[in-house]
């Protein structure tokens, strides 16, 4: 009884959580990283013009925000480009995740992780600058020029990540015995990926595309730097609206643009869990 004893408490000397000032640290970085998100949602509802002073409950500067053309076809962008990205990128993710975890070790399969989770490992702001430079060539060297469609291809292929992890996690939980059995009946593999595989791995499909979704809605920096004339997105129009100032009702669109990623977080989280 006393050797546990003495284990347990050196197992919480060494225990994060029971450092000194530890779980004060924790409230001020959670204060530091919540309040403002609060201050936020509150004075959107706020009737009077300032970001600062209270005086009445309104929901003005949200009518006001969904009559803003300027805001409507932001929003649409951001919603269309957001779509073509997450359908492409799932679709790359599940191939990925595929001959990255249904097969055999191959030489270069440790590269191919690598290349994979490039965006987790190169900074953001390096891979936007990158891509810039990457169209520019094309269109100085060899005339290719996309449009929108360098956006969508940008926001695709920083979003193949974002849906694979998901995938694959669900890749690596499933029982490989069904997939044998198929096998063993004379289903080809194409038959045991449609009948059996594919049915076990819609959760993981839907969890990555829910994913990839928010990450492409959300984004600032790789969009800042790859868009062209006419290609606003709402996060875009955000960031330029507040160099203007802060209004109320840039609060209302930016708690609705909360609202949506919390959404999709949480609808990820339950069905991740499945």
């Amino acid at each position: 009884m006393a050797d546990v004893a003495i284990r347990r408490r050196a197992q919480r000397r060494l225990d994060l959580r029971y450092q000194p000032g530890f779980s004060t640290l924790a409230i001020l970085c959670l204060v530091m990283l919540y309040a403002p998100i609060i201050v936020l949602i509150v004075f959107s509802f706020n009737d009077n013009r300032s970001v600062s002073v209270w005086t009445e409950f309104s929901s003005d500067w949200y009518v006001a925000a969904f009559r803003n053309e300027e805001i409507r076809a932001a929003a649409w962008i951001s919603l269309k480009l957001a779509g073509i990205a997450t359908v492409v990128s799932t679709v790359i993710a599940t191939a990925a995740a595929l001959a990255t975890t249904r097969t055999r070790a191959y030489r270069g399969i440790t590269a191919a992780y690598l290349v994979i989770n490039q965006p987790l490992v190169v900074p953001e702001i390096v891979t936007a600058i990158a891509t810039l430079s990457f169209f520019a060539l094309l269109r100085s060297e060899a005339g290719i020029y996309f449009g929108f469609g360098n956006l969508v291809l940008a926001h695709t292929v920083f979003c193949i990540l974002f849906a694979y992890m998901p995938i694959r996690a669900r890749l690596e939980d499933m029982d490989l015995t069904l997939e044998q059995a198929a096998a063993d009946l004379y289903a080809t593999p194409w038959q045991t990926f449609r009948r059996i595989t594919l049915p076990l791995l819609v959760p993981g499909i839907a969890a990555g595309a829910m994913l990839a979704f928010i990450v492409s809605f959300d984004d600032v920096i790789i969009t800042v730097f790859v868009a062209g004339p006419g290609e606003t997105t709402l996060p875009i129009y955000i960031y330029g609206a507040i160099r203007r100032g802060i209004t109320p009702e840039i609060n209302a669109i930016s708690t609705v643009v909360l609202a949506v990623s919390v959404l999709f977080v949480t609808l990820f989280y339950f069905i991740s869990r499945r």
